[in-house]
């Protein structure tokens, strides 16, 4: 349940953004800008990692009553919502949670868009591993899961290339690492539909007060690896004031 399931590559660079906090909305358009420059390799592929302010995504797998508050209780939360272009059900992001967004060019040839999800898993069961969590995946659902508490929600988009018909990825997977993250947002929804199991997060398994931004740095080696980029990527820190959330 743990075996990498590599991509064959060479050692491509890869460019590592981690935003303290974002606004969904701008990093949404972020993304497509992004997905563009990737395809006309005007930009190396990247990877995104950062924070958004409290906000529930629904997929295009929706289900519009596993949003369990009305606008009333939305607004006095401060959570905003957005129907987007993922797959998957509806999920929360928020301060404590690392989100992150590789934007990578999947070629034509061999393409295996089932093993992209399970690499996009791998990175972070590698992660987990490296703190004696025993982490791994559900058959019938995607995500990290340690037990039956999901620590980690995947939702990708494939957006077609203009060259060599392939794909460039967008949206990820997003890795709750602070406590408290269950209560805070997850109680709100039905994460991804999923009711019988439960969510949980990295500082309330081990006890430690890892911060966002040292998750960030962290995971970074395990996804070159992984998807066979350079090991030696640096990550390149941005700071973006963005609805008073203090950026860790």
């Amino acid at each position: 349940m743990t075996d990498s399931t590599h991509v064959p590559s060479g050692k491509k660079p890869l460019e590592a953004r981690y935003i303290s906090m974002l606004g969904y909305a701008e990093a949404w358009e972020l993304q497509k800008s992004m997905v563009k420059q990737v395809d006309q390799e005007e930009r190396p592929e990247t990877l995104l990692l950062l924070q958004h302010p409290p906000t529930y995504t629904l997929g295009s797998d929706r289900h519009p009553e596993h949003l369990l508050l009305d606008e009333k209780e939305l607004a006095e939360r401060g959570i905003s919502v957005f129907e987007i272009d993922r797959g998957g059900d509806i999920t929360y992001h928020g301060p404590g949670q690392l989100v992150g967004y590789p934007l990578l060019y999947l070629d034509a040839v061999g393409l295996d868009l089932h093993a992209y999800l399970r690499n996009v898993e791998q990175v972070i069961i590698n992660w987990l591993k490296e703190y004696g969590i025993e982490s791994g995946r559900k058959p019938e659902y995607t995500g990290v899961w340690v037990g039956d508490e999901k620590i980690a929600a995947i939702g990708v988009k494939f957006n077609r290339a203009r060259r060599r018909g392939g794909f460039v990825t967008s949206h990820g997977f997003a890795l709750n690492i602070e406590a408290g993250i269950a209560e805070s947002g997850f109680s709100g929804i039905v994460p991804c539909g999923i009711e019988q199991f439960g969510v949980t997060s990295f500082n309330t398994l081990t006890g430690r007060e890892l911060s966002v931004s040292e998750a960030a740095q962290q995971l970074l080696p395990h996804f070159c690896d992984v998807f066979g980029f350079a090991p030696d990527a640096v990550l390149i820190r941005e700071q973006h004031a963005d609805a008073g959330y203090q950026a860790r």
